[in-house]
């Protein structure tokens, strides 16, 4: 009888899904109000991927999850800088959470059927469990590929850096040497500051200006102090190609600390397996001989 009354509940929460994917939610109207009244940010340089059959399934409930205040602004500069949509992700968590909360369900519905039902509270506790997990997985993928992005632009924004450095030491302008840096490198991170210099190329503005909009895009510091370092190029040339030299040592320095930290962090969890191992060998050697120790006594 509770096996029943979890598959019904299991089929109405099913049933409510599909009517809330069918008929969506309208949006308030002072949220469209105020869309209508607040001055256009300038266009993100980062491109966004729309995604695929998660958005299809889970779409419908982006304006619930949209209510309940997410994403935060923290996952938001993730989400831009892999280039993925807030709708692709909030439609992701909605798909995974309600997949991972019919799944058990269904199996044990199945099993049910196939006369071998399961105690009631072990799908409950398998769909609640799945569910969540579903929920939180799309924020902990994002964030790991939103850290590794901004290690690789760290990296690449050092050897930039040399480039423009050598460049400017050799008579070209800040311009030229902004532009035909960028053409040398491949890789995400160059597309992207190339993608900033052609921006600000096409909309007349000055390539600081979108090198630190980007920057901030990426939640990158060190690219803004370059925008800035090279706003005074101008009055300061010299001074500024001391300044690009200073600040990818220090980079290049940073990068070697990361390195060596994330190097050693790494030789330490592989200890442990190996104690595990060693461990376990003491176990399987010793043991027959405590057990015959054990039984004379």
């Amino acid at each position: 009888m509770i096996t029943l009354a979890l598959l019904a509940a299991c089929a109405g929460l099913g049933m409510w899904a599909l009517v809330i994917w069918l008929f969506p939610p309208r949006r308030r109207l002072s949220d469209l109000i105020t869309r209508l009244e607040s001055t256009p940010a300038p266009p993100p340089l980062l491109t966004a991927d729309r995604g695929g059959w998660a958005v299809r399934v889970g779409s419908p409930f982006n304006g619930w999850l949209r209510a309940l205040g997410l994403p935060n602004d923290r996952t938001r500069q993730d989400l831009a800088i892999t280039e993925r949509s807030v709708d692709a992700f909030l439609a992701e968590k909605a798909a995974l959470a309600l997949f991972g909360l019919l799944l058990p369900g269904a199996v044990a519905g199945i099993l049910t059927l196939a006369d071998r039902p399961l105690p009631w509270a072990l799908p409950l506790a398998v769909s609640i469990g799945v569910a969540v997990t579903g929920f939180v997985l799309p924020d902990l993928m994002v964030r790991t590929e939103a850290e590794r992005r901004r290690a690789a632009f760290r990296h690449a924004l050092g050897a930039y850096l040399n480039l423009i450095h050598v460049l400017l030491a050799g008579g070209a302008g800040v311009d030229g040497a902004l532009a035909y840096a960028t053409e040398i490198g491949q890789g995400w991170s160059v597309q992207q500051l190339r993608r900033a210099l052609t921006t600000a190329r096409l909309t007349r503005t000055s390539p600081w200006t979108t090198l630190k909009q980007l920057g901030e895009e990426l939640d990158v510091g060190e690219l803004a102090e370059l925008a800035a370092a090279l706003s005074l190029a101008g009055s300061e040339g010299a001074r500024v190609r001391s300044s690009l030299a200073a600040k990818a040592a220090a980079m290049r320095s940073r990068s070697s600390s990361e390195a060596e930290g994330k190097a050693n962090s790494a030789t330490e969890r592989m200890a442990l397996p190996g104690m595990l191992m060693a461990f376990g060998f003491i176990i399987f050697v010793f043991y027959p001989a405590l057990t015959q120790i054990t039984a004379s006594l």
